[in-house]
Protein backbone atom coordinates (compact mmCIF):
# COMPACT_ATOMS: atom_id res chain seq x y z
CA UNK A 1 0.00 0.00 0.00
CA UNK A 2 1.40 3.32 -1.15
CA UNK A 3 2.21 6.02 1.81
CA UNK A 4 0.55 9.39 1.69
CA UNK A 5 1.72 12.34 1.48
CA UNK A 6 2.07 13.47 5.24
CA UNK A 7 3.57 9.71 6.03
CA UNK A 8 6.29 10.40 3.37
CA UNK A 9 6.94 13.31 5.01
CA UNK A 10 7.71 11.80 8.74
CA UNK A 11 9.85 8.55 7.14
CA UNK A 12 12.02 10.97 5.09
CA UNK A 13 12.75 13.35 7.78
CA UNK A 14 13.11 10.52 9.71
CA UNK A 15 16.00 9.22 7.51
CA UNK A 16 17.52 12.76 7.28
CA UNK A 17 18.01 12.94 11.23
CA UNK A 18 19.28 8.92 10.80
CA UNK A 19 21.83 10.02 8.81
CA UNK A 20 23.01 13.71 9.66
CA UNK A 21 25.95 12.31 11.92
CA UNK A 22 27.43 10.77 9.08
CA UNK A 23 27.21 13.87 7.07
CA UNK A 24 28.53 15.70 9.82
CA UNK A 25 31.70 13.16 9.72
CA UNK A 26 31.55 13.56 6.61
CA UNK A 27 31.62 17.34 6.28
CA UNK A 28 33.77 17.37 8.90
CA UNK A 29 36.19 15.13 7.00
CA UNK A 30 36.02 16.86 3.87
CA UNK A 31 36.69 20.04 5.79
CA UNK A 32 39.74 18.62 6.90
CA UNK A 33 40.94 17.61 3.88
CA UNK A 34 40.38 20.80 2.02
CA UNK A 35 42.24 22.86 5.00
CA UNK A 36 45.21 24.56 3.31
CA UNK A 37 47.18 23.59 6.62
CA UNK A 38 46.29 20.12 6.92
CA UNK A 39 48.40 17.36 5.43
CA UNK A 40 47.56 13.85 4.55
CA UNK A 41 49.11 10.94 7.06
CA UNK A 42 49.44 7.17 7.00
CA UNK A 43 49.93 4.72 9.66
CA UNK A 44 52.75 2.07 8.98
CA UNK A 45 54.82 -0.15 11.15
CA UNK A 46 57.79 0.36 12.38
CA UNK A 47 59.06 -2.90 10.41
CA UNK A 48 57.24 -4.66 7.60
CA UNK A 49 58.46 -7.26 4.68
CA UNK A 50 57.06 -9.76 2.70
CA UNK A 51 58.57 -13.42 3.05
CA UNK A 52 59.15 -15.46 0.00
CA UNK A 53 60.47 -18.92 -0.55
CA UNK A 54 63.60 -20.02 -1.03
CA UNK A 55 63.23 -23.17 -2.86
CA UNK A 56 61.16 -24.72 -4.58
CA UNK A 57 58.70 -27.55 -3.17
CA UNK A 58 55.76 -28.37 -1.75
CA UNK A 59 54.17 -26.67 2.04
CA UNK A 60 53.25 -28.25 4.77
CA UNK A 61 50.50 -27.28 6.67
CA UNK A 62 50.87 -23.39 7.82
CA UNK A 63 51.68 -22.89 11.15
CA UNK A 64 50.26 -19.21 10.69
CA UNK A 65 47.16 -17.17 10.14
CA UNK A 66 46.14 -14.08 8.55
CA UNK A 67 45.79 -11.29 11.93
CA UNK A 68 48.05 -13.80 13.95
CA UNK A 69 50.30 -12.41 16.72
CA UNK A 70 53.91 -14.61 16.06
CA UNK A 71 57.44 -14.27 17.73
CA UNK A 72 60.79 -13.66 16.11
CA UNK A 73 62.01 -16.89 15.23
CA UNK A 74 58.68 -18.78 15.12
CA UNK A 75 57.91 -21.37 12.19
CA UNK A 76 55.09 -20.19 10.53
CA UNK A 77 55.42 -22.87 7.28
CA UNK A 78 58.05 -25.93 6.39
CA UNK A 79 58.31 -27.17 3.10
CA UNK A 80 58.45 -30.79 2.14
CA UNK A 81 62.48 -31.57 1.83
CA UNK A 82 62.66 -34.97 1.40
CA UNK A 83 65.66 -34.58 -1.14
CA UNK A 84 67.14 -31.82 0.30
CA UNK A 85 67.88 -33.88 3.48
CA UNK A 86 69.28 -36.82 0.89
CA UNK A 87 71.64 -34.01 -0.76
CA UNK A 88 73.00 -33.19 3.30
CA UNK A 89 73.22 -37.01 3.89
CA UNK A 90 75.53 -37.81 0.87
CA UNK A 91 77.63 -34.16 1.71
CA UNK A 92 78.38 -35.50 5.09
CA UNK A 93 78.78 -39.19 3.89
CA UNK A 94 81.46 -37.23 1.02
CA UNK A 95 83.30 -35.17 3.79
CA UNK A 96 83.84 -38.34 6.08
CA UNK A 97 85.15 -40.03 3.44
CA UNK A 98 87.42 -37.67 2.16
CA UNK A 99 88.82 -36.82 5.96
CA UNK A 100 89.54 -40.74 5.98
CA UNK A 101 91.71 -40.28 2.61
CA UNK A 102 93.69 -37.71 3.81
CA UNK A 103 94.13 -39.41 7.18
CA UNK A 104 95.57 -42.32 5.05
CA UNK A 105 97.82 -40.32 2.96
CA UNK A 106 99.33 -38.46 6.12
CA UNK A 107 100.03 -41.60 7.30
CA UNK A 108 101.75 -43.29 4.21
CA UNK A 109 103.75 -39.31 3.96
CA UNK A 110 105.37 -40.66 7.03
CA UNK A 111 106.49 -43.71 5.53
CA UNK A 112 107.44 -41.64 2.17
CA UNK A 113 105.21 -44.24 0.17
CA UNK A 114 103.54 -40.97 -1.39
CA UNK A 115 104.72 -37.40 -2.21
CA UNK A 116 103.62 -34.32 -0.84
CA UNK A 117 101.28 -33.55 -3.91
CA UNK A 118 99.18 -36.46 -3.13
CA UNK A 119 98.54 -34.98 0.63
CA UNK A 120 98.23 -31.92 -0.80
CA UNK A 121 95.68 -33.18 -3.16
CA UNK A 122 93.66 -34.84 -0.37
CA UNK A 123 93.48 -32.11 1.76
CA UNK A 124 91.89 -30.02 -1.22
CA UNK A 125 89.59 -32.32 -1.39
CA UNK A 126 88.34 -32.59 2.27
CA UNK A 127 88.00 -28.81 1.52
CA UNK A 128 85.94 -29.22 -1.60
CA UNK A 129 83.68 -31.87 0.49
CA UNK A 130 83.27 -29.35 3.29
CA UNK A 131 81.89 -26.33 1.12
CA UNK A 132 79.67 -29.09 -0.57
CA UNK A 133 78.36 -30.10 3.00
CA UNK A 134 77.93 -26.51 3.98
CA UNK A 135 75.62 -25.42 0.67
CA UNK A 136 73.93 -28.95 1.31
CA UNK A 137 73.12 -27.43 4.94
CA UNK A 138 72.28 -23.90 3.64
CA UNK A 139 69.63 -25.55 1.09
CA UNK A 140 67.98 -27.69 4.06
CA UNK A 141 67.84 -24.61 5.89
CA UNK A 142 65.34 -23.02 3.62
CA UNK A 143 62.97 -25.90 4.07
CA UNK A 144 61.96 -23.58 7.62
CA UNK A 145 60.40 -20.43 6.94
CA UNK A 146 60.43 -18.50 10.12
CA UNK A 147 59.26 -15.11 11.24
CA UNK A 148 62.25 -12.81 10.79
CA UNK A 149 60.51 -10.22 14.21
CA UNK A 150 58.10 -10.54 16.03
CA UNK A 151 54.62 -9.30 14.70
CA UNK A 152 51.50 -10.09 13.31
CA UNK A 153 51.12 -11.87 9.53
CA UNK A 154 49.10 -9.20 7.19
CA UNK A 155 48.52 -11.25 4.29
CA UNK A 156 48.95 -15.31 3.58
CA UNK A 157 49.46 -15.67 0.12
CA UNK A 158 49.46 -19.64 -0.24
CA UNK A 159 47.57 -22.45 1.01
CA UNK A 160 48.81 -25.48 2.69
CA UNK A 161 50.47 -28.23 0.59
CA UNK A 162 50.47 -26.41 -2.12
CA UNK A 163 53.99 -26.37 -4.46
CA UNK A 164 55.81 -23.49 -5.17
CA UNK A 165 58.80 -21.93 -6.56
CA UNK A 166 61.79 -19.90 -5.10
CA UNK A 167 60.92 -16.15 -4.77
CA UNK A 168 56.99 -17.32 -4.37
CA UNK A 169 55.78 -14.52 -1.90
CA UNK A 170 54.33 -16.79 1.41
CA UNK A 171 53.17 -14.23 3.99
CA UNK A 172 53.20 -9.97 4.73
CA UNK A 173 54.83 -9.23 8.31
CA UNK A 174 53.91 -6.04 10.37
CA UNK A 175 56.02 -5.46 13.46
CA UNK A 176 54.33 -5.25 16.69
CA UNK A 177 55.14 -1.70 18.80
CA UNK A 178 54.71 1.62 18.28
CA UNK A 179 53.73 2.93 14.53
CA UNK A 180 55.33 5.25 12.44
CA UNK A 181 53.57 8.35 11.05
CA UNK A 182 54.25 9.20 7.06
CA UNK A 183 53.66 12.34 5.60
CA UNK A 184 54.77 14.61 2.72
CA UNK A 185 54.91 18.25 2.94
CA UNK A 186 55.65 21.12 1.12
CA UNK A 187 59.08 21.77 0.26
CA UNK A 188 58.68 25.36 1.08
CA UNK A 189 58.21 24.48 4.88
CA UNK A 190 61.03 22.48 4.80
CA UNK A 191 63.50 24.80 6.27
CA UNK A 192 60.75 25.29 9.22
CA UNK A 193 61.01 21.90 10.20
CA UNK A 194 63.07 20.06 12.52
CA UNK A 195 63.08 17.10 14.19
CA UNK A 196 61.41 16.65 17.32
CA UNK A 197 58.92 19.61 16.36
CA UNK A 198 55.50 18.17 17.50
CA UNK A 199 52.50 17.49 15.34
CA UNK A 200 48.95 16.69 15.74
CA UNK A 201 47.29 13.61 13.89
CA UNK A 202 43.77 13.39 13.50
CA UNK A 203 43.40 9.92 12.41
CA UNK A 204 39.90 8.91 10.23
CA UNK A 205 39.22 5.80 10.97
CA UNK A 206 39.11 6.38 14.78
CA UNK A 207 38.28 10.42 15.17
CA UNK A 208 40.42 11.05 17.71
CA UNK A 209 43.67 13.45 17.81
CA UNK A 210 46.94 11.92 19.00
CA UNK A 211 49.98 14.06 20.04
CA UNK A 212 53.46 13.61 17.92
CA UNK A 213 56.71 14.37 16.92
CA UNK A 214 58.69 14.86 13.49
CA UNK A 215 61.46 11.62 13.86
CA UNK A 216 63.25 12.17 10.90
CA UNK A 217 63.24 14.50 7.66
CA UNK A 218 64.25 13.13 3.93
CA UNK A 219 67.59 15.16 2.80
CA UNK A 220 66.01 15.30 -0.39
CA UNK A 221 63.11 17.33 -2.30
CA UNK A 222 60.59 15.71 -4.21
CA UNK A 223 61.07 18.27 -7.65
CA UNK A 224 58.29 17.17 -9.14
CA UNK A 225 55.74 17.11 -6.43
CA UNK A 226 57.59 20.42 -4.91
CA UNK A 227 57.46 17.91 -1.46
CA UNK A 228 59.77 16.33 1.25
CA UNK A 229 59.05 13.49 3.16
CA UNK A 230 58.69 12.86 6.75
CA UNK A 231 58.49 10.60 9.25
CA UNK A 232 57.07 10.97 12.38
CA UNK A 233 56.37 9.38 16.23
CA UNK A 234 53.15 9.22 18.40
CA UNK A 235 54.08 10.37 21.49
CA UNK A 236 52.29 7.61 23.16
CA UNK A 237 50.82 3.75 22.31
CA UNK A 238 47.32 3.69 20.85
CA UNK A 239 46.00 -0.22 21.17
CA UNK A 240 43.48 0.93 18.74
CA UNK A 241 45.49 2.35 15.71
CA UNK A 242 46.71 -0.08 13.42
CA UNK A 243 49.05 0.53 10.37
CA UNK A 244 47.36 1.51 7.22
CA UNK A 245 44.77 4.25 9.21
CA UNK A 246 44.96 7.32 7.65
CA UNK A 247 44.15 10.91 8.62
CA UNK A 248 45.27 14.44 8.74
CA UNK A 249 48.45 16.34 10.38
CA UNK A 250 49.26 19.79 11.76
CA UNK A 251 51.62 21.42 13.16
CA UNK A 252 50.97 24.07 15.84
CA UNK A 253 54.30 25.67 15.37
CA UNK A 254 53.80 26.26 11.73
CA UNK A 255 51.91 29.67 11.32
CA UNK A 256 51.62 30.92 7.48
Amino acid sequence: MPLRSPERVVVGVALLLASLPLLAQQVDDALLLNDPAAIRVLLTAKLETTLSSQMTGTLRELQASLGQRVEADATLVQLNCTEAEARARVANAELAMTRQSLEAKRNLRKLDAVGDLEVAIAETEVQKADASRALASAQRSYCTVKAPFAGRVAKVHVKPFETVSAGTPLFDLVSDGPLKVRLNVPSRLVTRLSADMPLEVQILETGKRYAGHISAINSRVDAVAQTVELEAQLDAEHPELIAGMSGIATFPDLHD
